[in-house]
């Protein structure tokens, strides 16, 4: 699956305006993480950008989050993709995350919501942020609570440094800055 094929897909089962961006932002980070680490940034990107194709549709039942994206995409994508969207919600599958992709996409998921946050009292604006912006919210325990940290530190897992990591997620959201209507 190519990303033209990818964004049909999300067009045809998301219709949240903010689910759309979020996932576009996971996709920018992951993209700029594999290429940091010398990883596949086709493969990542697209893990990014599918990750939560089912959450509109799984409601309430958080179980189901991750396994329906799986069944939806199976047989179209690569079964790493499938592994790491799976583990993105260890917690309620029971899949734990291993692979430096898959904890890339935890890092990654959770740091878009710390991001947008930061930005939304930056004035709206992805370019008012810092890398110390973000690690001063970040410190802050009650701003942006749904993210969660734990899984935005697991970026030391795979050897980047947190502050390398914010750096990393950033300048990826700010390049799609236009997209992200931030």
């Amino acid at each position: 699956m190519d990303r033209e094929q990818a964004i049909e897909l999300v067009k045809e089962h998301v219709k949240k305006d903010f689910l759309i961006k979020h996932m576009l932002a996971t996709e920018a980070i992951m993209r700029s993480t594999a290429r940091h680490l010398g990883e596949d940034a086709e493969l990542w990107g697209l893990t990014g950008l599918l990750h939560d194709l089912d959450f509109e549709e799984i409601g309430e039942d958080y179980t189901k989050h991750g396994p329906r994206t799986c069944e939806i995409l199976e047989g179209k994508v690569d079964h790493l993709l499938l592994k790491a969207i799976l583990t993105h919600n260890w917690e309620r599958t029971g899949a734990k995350p291993e692979s430096r992709m898959e904890i890339a996409l935890l890092a990654s998921d959770a740091l878009t919501g710390l991001a947008v946050s930061a930005a939304l009292v930056k004035g709206k604006k992805l370019a008012n942020v810092t890398v110390d912006t973000l690690d001063g919210c970040f410190k802050k325990k009650g701003f942006a609570a749904g993210s969660n940290r734990d899984a935005i530190r697991r970026c030391e897992e795979i050897s980047i440094p947190l502050d390398k990591f914010f750096g990393i997620g950033l300048a990826a959201m700010q390049g799609i800055a236009g997209e992200l209507g931030l």
